[in-house]
């Protein structure tokens, strides 16, 4: 759960500082060296090969967009909070389902990377995102690499 909530905030402020600013400007938050950023990082932590990184690479973009998807109706759910008891316990209800499509798309997707890399390299990729996204968020203003 705090995995979902980790990379949905990431997204968000993807989103948010992008909108903000349609035009690239120095300094500024790019998708695309963010997503570039993510992958050689997962790439050399995991010890992929460019093989292996060619196969997973696109799985791996795929559930992320569908990941987006689900992100955004969740965003659309908090937006407005219901005015009664019954449209709060609706929203609660809805939010849990999100949740749960997300674990669903995540196992989906993990049984998907299974057919491409070794579990042990799947293993080390998803505590790679991790800690890209934890230190991406410790040092954000501060440059699209995250220290090792």
């Amino acid at each position: 759960m705090k995995k979902i909530s980790f990379i949905f905030i990431s997204l968000l402020l993807a989103i948010v500082v992008t909108a903000q600013d349609g035009q690239q400007k120095p300094g500024r938050f790019s998708p695309e060296r963010f997503q570039a950023a993510l992958e050689q990082f997962i790439t050399k932590e995991a010890c992929l090969t460019p093989q292996e990184a060619a196969k997973f690479f696109p799985i791996y973009k795929e559930m992320q967009a569908k990941q987006r998807a689900v992100f955004e109706r969740q965003r659309q759910l908090a937006k407005v909070k219901p005015t009664d008891e019954k449209g709060c316990e609706k929203a609660i209800r809805q939010r849990d389902e999100y949740d749960l499509e997300l674990k669903r798309i995540q196992q989906t997707y993990h049984n998907k990377f299974l057919s491409v890399i070794s579990a042990s390299k799947l293993y080390d990729v998803l505590k790679a995102e991790d800690r890209f996204h934890r230190q991406m968020l410790r040092g954000w203003g501060h440059g699209p690499q995250p220290k090792r």
